[in-house]
């Protein structure tokens, strides 16, 4: 995630305390490729709990939704509302990236890995009435593969889609089609190893074919799925309002009757927010406020699995950025450790690799760019700039914070001091968040950005090809980065179904990956959380998008 427009994809991070859970990496996804066998999604009842406190939950976040939408953002922010309303075919058991059964209950593999059949879930209705069937699974996947879709509407891109199932002409979905009302399949071009993982992602969350059709672009700004909570209200820039479906297909779910989803972006003025008992959840608590917090006993501090990334990208559509020894003087250039002490409180680690070590092939053999300005000065005089770099440079740093990025124009302006250091003048510029996505994107006004991403499923190859990959450009990799001999083998690592040979594909991409430089990575985190004291039933997800359904207030 998600910062995804992005990210749930954001830059560097912000946290604490590592936790042990991880759920970020096995392949032991239920119903498991090539098996040919049949899965059961489990589904755990819950009861509400008697006399509540309340049951209206009030959560501060560092900003607004760029879309409500999923399948067509990327951001973090427009995917934790977004679980909200809607359900995938298939979800992550809690606290995991293990797959379970959703509004598809169960499902088998051919033998050959190229057919999935899978049996939906019955009596489901979206919050308008309408049936959820076999029919509003291939109208959605439809029109997400095809890119004259009337139903695809202007300015809009489903860059998820395209990040985990191909790009146009290179489908991994070959067909989905109606088996009858409750069995859908689907017929895929080439074996795909992380298949499950990507449909349990929020971003494939089945909405209201007759919603879409009525409501048109508006869809976007009111949303209607099949889960836990309705959509109500969306105040810009303010707050998000979600109401309880009272029809939901899991039992005694949810717990609360309504969910307020506030934007309040300065971490102090959220921080305060909670303590005065105006919020009842807050994300990316500054490492700052950590001693405070554990002071008060009216509070309670939550730790997010660490699963994520925060970066420097260059624009390797503009000079100098698209010369590699620039790239790598630019990395030795940049001193992470201070940064992670001034603003992480040291419960940060810096990253080397573009995907963090929780996840399974993570290639710790890997030597990373020292902090060393003479070496980024000498490879400067290299790439023929022996006096640094002429002009000044355009610097975008996050106007929001992100899990993995506490405060992102205070961490940019070290970075703009160190690349001083070493003869290189940026300007650092914060759009607001949804135009900072699209600038980002678009790779026309920045030279270089901050972003991040907290993983969606579990898999290597939702960071290395979602983000880095050739075929990325633009939905996800931002900075045009291309690489054929990387290509070759995130692709190989796609088809390949033993894990201990995507492992060492994977290993492999990093090894390229490091020394062609398109990013700065800078660090990896575990996330911190707070609420009150007497708030229960949340389980923080490694992806950053969990359910807020289980909650409820003693």
């Amino acid at each position: 995630m998600k910062a995804k427009r992005w990210s749930s994809v954001v830059l560097v991070t912000m946290l604490s305390a590592a936790i042990a859970l991880t759920g970020c990496g096995g392949s032991n996804n239920a119903g498991g490729s090539n098996s040919g066998g049949t899965n059961t999604g489990a589904n755990t009842e819950a009861t509400t709990p008697t006399g509540s406190a309340q049951d209206t939950l009030v959560v501060g976040r560092g900003g607004d939704s760029a879309s409500l939408d999923p399948a067509i953002v990327t951001d973090g922010e427009s995917l934790k509302i977004a679980h909200q309303v809607f359900d995938s075919l298939l979800e992550y058991k809690e606290g995991t990236t293990e797959v379970q059964g959703s509004l598809a209950e169960d499902w088998t593999v051919s033998e050959d890995g190229l057919t999935y059949t899978f049996k939906l879930r019955q009596g489901v209705k979206f919050h308008d009435g309408t049936d959820f069937n076999a029919d509003a699974v291939v109208f959605n996947f439809t029109r997400w593969s095809d890119p004259n879709s009337e139903y695809k509407f202007e300015g809009d891109s489903f860059d998820y889609y395209d990040s985990m199932f191909g790009p146009d002409g290179k489908r991994v979905i070959k067909e989905v089609q109606a088996v009858d009302e409750n069995t859908v399949e689907f017929t895929l071009n080439q074996p795909q190893a992380p298949f499950l993982q990507n449909l349990a992602m929020t971003s494939f969350g089945i909405a209201s074919p007759t919603a879409i059709k009525e409501k048109k672009e508006n869809f976007k700004n009111e949303p209607v799925g099949t889960g836990p909570f309705v959509f109500k209200e969306w105040k810009r820039n303010d707050s998000i309002t979600l109401e309880k479906n009272p029809n939901y297909w899991k039992e005694g779910l949810p717990k609360l009757n309504k969910v307020i989803v506030r934007s309040i972006p300065d971490n102090s003025a959220r921080f305060n927010a909670l303590q005065s008992g105006e919020i009842d959840l807050m994300e990316d608590l500054s490492p700052d406020d950590l001693a405070t917090l554990e002071a008060n006993p009216d509070l309670q501090k939550i730790e997010r699995p660490s699963n994520n990334v925060g970066y420097v990208g260059f624009n390797l559509k503009k000079e100098p950025f698209n010369n590699v020894k620039v790239r790598q003087a630019l990395n030795y250039a940049v001193d992470k450790q201070a940064i992670i002490d001034a603003f992480f409180a040291g419960q940060a680690e810096p990253a080397k690799n573009p995907m963090p070590p929780s996840l399974w092939g993570y290639n710790d053999s890997i030597a990373d760019y020292e902090y060393d300005p003479e070496k980024a000065k000498a490879l400067l005089a290299e790439a023929g700039y022996p006096n640094g770099l002429p002009g000044e440079y355009v610097f975008y740093a996050m106007p929001v914070s992100r899990p993995y990025m506490p405060d992102g124009k205070k961490v940019a302006e070290v970075i703009q001091q160190n690349f001083e250091e070493v003869g290189v003048k940026v300007k650092i510029e914060s759009p607001e968040w949804a135009v900072y996505l699209d600038d980002a994107q678009a790779g026309e006004k920045d030279d270089l950005f901050m972003l991040g991403w907290t993983g969606d499923n579990g898999d290597p190859d939702n960071f290395l090809y979602t983000l880095l990959d050739k075929d990325a450009i633009p939905s996800n990799n931002y900075t045009y980065y291309s690489s054929d001999e990387l290509h070759e083998l995130l692709v190989a690592a796609q088809i390949e179904t033993d894990q201990s040979k995507r492992e060492e594909l994977y290993k492999q991409a990093q090894e390229i990956i490091k020394a062609d430089a398109p990013w700065i990575p800078l660090v990896h985190t575990t996330p911190l959380l707070a609420a009150k004291a007497n708030l229960k039933g949340y389980v923080p997800a490694p992806t950053g998008t969990e359910y807020y359904s289980n909650i409820y207030f003693e």
